[in-house]
This record gives structure tokens, C-alpha cells and sequence, in this order.
């Protein structure tokens, strides 16, 4: 079947104004030509988009339905478009890409595999930070977009979630609530803990839980800006740690991850700027949105409490 986009404006005129008379002024068509356009394009469906009488034009629910699809491929159609002559102009060539120590785990490669595929001329090039900048270079201005995990200072940065994942304590293998199949929060409130290396206050406190501690000044015992720095600290009994599931994919010896049962997830998603001038970056958000809908079953292990990956070592036992 073969549809125009001249009839889809049409239709999405016709649509917004609920009037013949006031679409076809708004397109400088002639009403009887747009009406015979809306026909054919109803015809060539097999499917009536609109109600008419002598009184009123109404939206039917399958033209409903289809307006929403027009208006994100006019959308997408737009942003291919602008990007396209933007690249050609030799504008936007490259995009900078910050990814918070993990990223999005293992949704990220299938990420940056569909953007190179429908971008093989723009250099991708990621910079990699840790937890000492939890907008990854972003509110600094040193990338274009970002995967980062939030909470965080985030200075009216636009966000897309990607996942979200529950918190788990990062405990000794000595410590007494190491075998438990869950923990409180309570119960962690008094244990000395280690935060970030951050400067970042909002970032800094769902890491200490400082949400559970009604103003009480969290036990800080050290500061980590990695995972691993945060594994081995905890591995000596110095002190213990908030994580998310993932952490279980490096095995390391006296380390014991619990759930925690009633803490506010973290959350991964997509940043950037909201004045970027970059159209590259609409199509990382657009392209990101795509893969984790498409990958509902990876979205499930990563967000489960025991997170698990065939790739990936096995939480320790």
C-alpha cells in the first residue's frame, strides 16, 4: 500500500483542527481536494478515520490510534532529516558519549551496535567516568549525552529511563547479616559505611541511605570511586556498601551481597542537555528507547534482585 506523506499532513491537519474548512485553510489546499485526499487515504486503509456530519468531524478510534503513529514518524522523519544535512554540512560528525562506571550493563552494547549501524560516518567516542562524576561529563560540558545512574544533582538535565535496579548491601562474608535472605534498611544504619568520592550531595545520600536516617549524619568510614575499590574495602571488614545487583558478576572472595528490602530503586537511563544543538544525540535517545523496548527479557534479569547474566559470573554463593 502505498501512502504520501502530502495525505498523512493531511490527515494530521484534518486531525488537529476537526474541520475541513480550517485544515484546508491551514495547508492553502482547496477543501473538496482535501476531502478526496482523506477518502482515498481512507480507502486505500480499509479503515475509517474520521466521523463526519453535516455539524462536526470527529477523530474514530482507529484514526486516534493512527495519529500517534503519524506524528512520531513525521518526528523521526524530521529528525533524519535534520541530522542528515547537519552530517552532510560536516556539523555533526561525532558524538561524545559519557558512560558512569557499567553503563548500562549489557544493554549497552546492543545500543552502540544500532547507533553505528545507522551512523557508520560518525565517530562514536566514549569517555568513560567514575563515581566521582555521576553525570558523567555532562553538567561539565565534556560529552554530548550520557548513561548514568540516578539520583543525582542533575541541574534540569532531560532524562530517559532505561532500567531500573533494587539496592542491595555490600556486606563482609563475616559480617552476622551476611546470610540473611534480605536486610531493612534499619538494620544498616548504625554499620560504619563507605560513600563516594563524589561532591555531589544528592548522589552522595541515596548511596548512604540518608533517606532512612532522619537527619542523622551517615557513619562514613572511607570513600570509593569504583566498584572495585568499593569490593576490596568491604572484603576487609572495614566497613560496608550499597550496590546494585550487578556487582555479583565480578566474584570476589569475602564479599556477601543481600537484598534490602525497602529502599527506592536506583535508576539507569539516557541524559543530556536540553539546550544541545547536536541533533545526533535525539537519535541516541531515539535508538536507546528502541533497544530496551525490543530486549524486554534482558530488562527483566537486569532488574531482577539476584541479577544474572550468561556472560556474567554468578553472584557469590
Amino acid at each position: 500500500m502505498e501512502v504520501h506523506t502530502r495525505q498523512l499532513q493531511y490527515f494530521v491537519a484534518v486531525a488537529e483542527e476537526l474541520s475541513f474548512t480550517r485544515a484546508a485553510q491551514r495547508l492553502h489546499v482547496s477543501q473538496q481536494g482535501l476531502s478526496t485526499q482523506i477518502k482515498q487515504l481512507e480507502h486505500d486503509m480499509d479503515v475509517t478515520l474520521f466521523s463526519r456530519t453535516t455539524r462536526q468531524v470527529e477523530l474514530t478510534a482507529a484514526g486516534t490510534a493512527f495519529l500517534r503513529h503519524v506524528r512520531d514518524a513525521f518526528s523521526s522523519l524530521n529528525s533524519g532529516l535534520e541530522e542528515a544535512r547537519a552530517v552532510h554540512r560536516g556539523e555533526h560528525d561525532r558524538l561524545v558519549l559519557g558512560c558512569l562506571e557499567g553503563a548500562a550493563l549489557t544493554l549497552t552494547e546492543p545500543i552502540l551496535t544500532a547507533f553505528r549501524a545507522r551512523f557508520p560516518a560518525v565517530a562514536l567516542d566514549l569517555q568513560h567516568f567514575t563515581y566521582e562524576t555521576p553525570s558523567a561529563g555532562l553538567t561539565s560540558g565534556q560529552v554530548d549525552v550520557a548513561i548514568v545512574r540516578r539520583p543525582f544533582q542533575d541541574d534540569g538535565l532531560r532524562f530517559e529511563t532505561l532500567f531500573r535496579q533494587p539496592l542491595l548491601a555490600m556486606l563482609p562474608a563475616t559480617h552476622p547479616l551476611a546470610d540473611r535472605a534480605e536486610v531493612t534498611a534499619a538494620q544498616l544504619l548504625d554499620e560504619p559505611i563507605l560513600s563516594s568520592a563524589a561532591t555531589d550531595p544528592v548522589w552522595n545520600g541515596f548511596w548512604q541511605l540518608d533517606s532512612h536516617r532522619n537527619g542523622r549524619p551517615a557513619p562514613i568510614a572511607s570513600r570509593a570511586k569504583t566498584l572495585l575499590e568499593e569490593l576490596h574495602q568491604v572484603a576487609t571488614g572495614a566497613a560496608i556498601a550499597m550496590t546494585v545487583p550487578c556487582a555479583g558478576w565480578i566474584k570476589f572472595p569475602g564479599v556477601r551481597l543481600v537484598p534490602v528490602a525497602d529502599t527506592a530503586p536506583n535508576e539507569v537511563a539516557v541524559c543530556w542537555r536540553p539546550e544541545t544543538t547536536n541533533p545526533l544525540v535525539r537519535s541516541f535517545i531515539e535508538i536507546a528507547r528502541r533497544v530496551r523496548d525490543a530486549n524486554p527479557d534482558l530488562l527483566a534479569r537486569l532488574q531482577a534482585p539476584r541479577c544474572r547474566d550468561r556472560h556474567a559470573a554468578p553472584l557469590p554463593a
